[in-house]
């Protein structure tokens, strides 16, 4: 009887200790490999107001964000990421790394790949050349960025740039468990067609009288954030990613992986079946099929994922779902 005791006791400890360290909130740090400087817009919300190489997000409370990036270079294309991941398959947060890099043979395409995952430890130490910011505090002002020159003859020259970043938000709740414990997340995501706009205004002071040159405003749409018409995960990727999943014990677990892989990569059609088949249950597969549906390049050919389904009520249901979106 006491030994039972001693073991309870020990073992509330344990889950005590165990559930103390787990953290209520994740981080996110993107780096450039090449050095290019870059704007990170996280759901809808402009993050700094200066180009920066390293970036980290400090804090960030939900699993998924939708990331934006923004070159100061700007032949370099800018990226969108959608479900940007912060959790891990089990909804634990983590201390998450992206790095960015620029494309073989095409330097002015880039790429966002994911690059660590590590448990979030308290009083982490962030290295100096990391520009860091706390999700939830008030965002930084407009950019106002003054450049003077040196008095030469009474003259003196001043530019002004100014960023603004402007979207709007929609709210979004999803009950998701942790741990066994049910939990309401609410989760703003940004309308797409949201836009920056970069104005520069150059003062130039002669013997005191001020003249202003016309604004130049460049404004960058975002108009396509989903993975329509994109290049999807290549074959060695793919089959990598399928075998992961194949290699989970239940249908519970295989649509976790499956889901954490349609939320960082894009996929076609057949790629989409393939993980489908992988399901044992037609509930599972459905479940996975709408959750895809943006993950995937070529959506007017939807239709071919119906052959998957046992039963017509699935595929009238996907149906239905992607009519409504």
């Amino acid at each position: 009887m006491k030994l039972k005791t001693t073991l309870t006791v020990f073992t509330l400890f344990l889950s005590f200790l165990f559930f103390g360290q787990i953290q209520p909130f994740g981080h996110l740090t993107i780096f450039s490999e090449d050095g290019d400087k870059f704007y990170l817009v996280l759901n809808g919300e402009r993050i700094n107001d200066v180009p920066q190489t390293n970036i980290r997000v400090e804090e960030l409370v939900q699993p998924y964000y939708n990331a934006k990036i923004i070159f100061e270079d700007k032949e370099r294309q800018e990226i969108s990421k959608n479900f940007l991941q912060i959790a891990d398959a089990d909804g634990i947060f983590m201390d998450v790394t992206y790095k960015i890099r620029r494309e073989k043979n095409k330097p002015t395409k880039m790429r966002l790949n994911f690059f660590s995952m590590i448990p979030v430890v308290p009083d982490f130490v962030v290295p100096s050349n990391v520009f860091v910011r706390r999700w939830g505090q008030p965002a930084p002002p407009q950019q106002v960025i003054v450049q003077q020159s040196a008095p030469i003859g009474g003259v003196v020259q001043q530019t002004t740039t100014t960023t603004t970043t402007t979207g709007m938000n929609t709210g979004v709740n999803a009950g998701v468990s942790v741990g066994g414990v049910g939990v309401n997340i609410s989760i703003n995501e940004p309308v797409f067609g949201a836009s920056t706009t970069i104005t520069e205004t150059t003062t130039v002071t002669t013997g005191g009288t001020a003249v202003i040159t016309q604004p130049r405003e460049v404004i960058i749409e975002d108009n396509n954030p989903t993975c329509e018409n994109r290049r999807p995960m290549n074959p060695g990727d793919f089959n990598a990613a399928l075998q992961t999943i194949r290699n989970q014990g239940f249908d519970e677990s295989r649509l976790k992986t499956a889901q954490q892989v349609a939320q960082n990569n894009c996929l076609n059609t057949n790629q989409i079946i393939e993980i489908c088949k992988t399901f044992g249950f037609e509930e599972t597969k459905l479940n996975f099929a709408k959750f895809a549906f943006d993950a995937c390049v070529e959506p007017r050919n939807y239709f071919k994922v119906n052959n998957v389904f046992d039963f017509t009520s699935s595929a009238d249901e996907l149906n239905d779902y992607i009519s409504r979106r």
